[in-house]
């Protein structure tokens, strides 16, 4: 009986974290290709940010635990805005790096998929994926952020779970070619924002609050941070 559940235990673990074999590059190509497509049109993008808003949210609660601080939670809205309130000292270094976390977090998840996917833990990326989203939605606060973590977890749980192994590769690809991409257009929009008066409490305000560094230089950061993971992303990708 022991041996079996050992066994049983060993083949689930082989599932996950095993690899498997690199797609064909017109599959890669056409994930990104698929990508672009989403996130280029406003029509198409304002429904898929969504999903830029909770990797960005997720992003500033995460490092808001790992630097101390109590996560109290985490709304997402349906204009494709969130929040997320943590408590502790309202300055310093913990703060800080949790104010930066949101729009570097897309781009870095994209950098980090694309590395697990250049090895070749296609399904590991989906479960990591789904463990993460699970996690998160403890500490969503209002339904229509649960609603939008329930409806993005399930998908990754049934594609990792049903879907075969060209499937799984597919839609692998194209979540991380999403993040990277989709993680580049949103420091241009706060940038078009600022520059017409509005977004006055951005993340970058209030760096630029917190650090006395202006709130342009952040923006700096965040461009810098999301192009160069979608340079280097795109290179595990492609393989060159």
């Amino acid at each position: 009986m022991e041996s079996t559940a050992n066994a049983s235990l060993a083949a689930l673990w082989d599932r996950v974290f095993g690899t498997q074999s690199a797609p064909e590059q017109w599959l890669v190509i056409g994930a990104g290709l698929v990508a672009l497509a989403v996130v280029v049109p406003p029509r198409v993008w304002r429904l898929a940010r969504n999903a830029i808003t909770i990797a960005h949210e997720g992003g500033h609660g995460l490092v808001a635990l790992l630097t101390g601080r109590r996560l109290d939670g985490i709304r997402l809205h349906s204009d494709t805005s969130g929040l997320t309130v943590s408590r502790g000292k309202p300055t310093g270094i913990g703060m800080i790096l949790t104010a930066a976390a949101g729009y570097t977090a897309p781009p870095l998840l994209g950098l980090g998929g694309a590395a697990l996917l250049s090895s070749g833990r296609i399904t590991a990326l989906l479960w990591i994926a789904t463990a993460l989203l699970v996690v998160m939605l403890v500490m969503i606060r209002n339904a229509y952020g649960a609603l939008t973590v329930i409806l993005t977890g399930g998908t990754f749980l049934l594609v990792s779970w049903l879907a075969n192994t060209d499937v799984q590769a597919a839609f692998a690809y194209a979540v991380v070619w999403f993040l990277l991409l989709g993680g580049v257009r949103p420091a241009f929009e706060l940038q078009a924002k600022r520059r017409h008066g509005g977004a006055g409490d951005s993340d970058a305000d209030q760096l630029s609050r917190l650090t006395h560094v202006p709130a342009g230089l952040w923006l700096f950061l965040f461009h810098a941070v999301s192009l160069c993971s979608l340079m280097g992303g795109a290179r595990w990708l492609l393989d060159v």
